[in-house]
């Protein structure tokens, strides 16, 4: 199992519509992240952080993310979630969520 957590920040004028979508998440987005081997995943908010982890139980994080990308379904749901974030400066070419780097972990 690996630990992923990544941030970005919610744009203030989308901020409930991205909590209402959140508060209801489309079954066909959850099915997608399951087979993809995605646990545990949540989303938290503090003023205008995102701040998301989640757990991934399988091989080839790669190929995962590769497959959540091609769902429709998915892709659907990002045309309506994806405007609602406003990314890092820092954050790469096409990178809406930047990764974190974890340095303590209790178990």
């Amino acid at each position: 199992m690996q630990r992923f957590a990544s941030v970005t920040r919610v744009r203030p004028e989308k901020l409930e519509q991205y909590k209402a979508l959140h508060a209801k998440p489309w079954a066909g987005v959850l099915e997608t992240l399951k087979k993809a081997g995605i646990q545990n995943y949540s989303i938290y908010l503090h003023d205008d952080l995102l701040f998301s982890c989640l757990e991934y139980h399988g091989s080839d994080w790669q190929a995962a993310t590769q497959m959540i990308a091609a769902d429709p379904v998915t892709r659907d749901w990002w045309k309506l979630t994806d405007p609602c974030q406003n990314p890092f400066p820092s954050a790469k070419s096409g990178e809406l969520w930047s990764s974190m780097e974890p340095i303590f972990l209790m178990e």
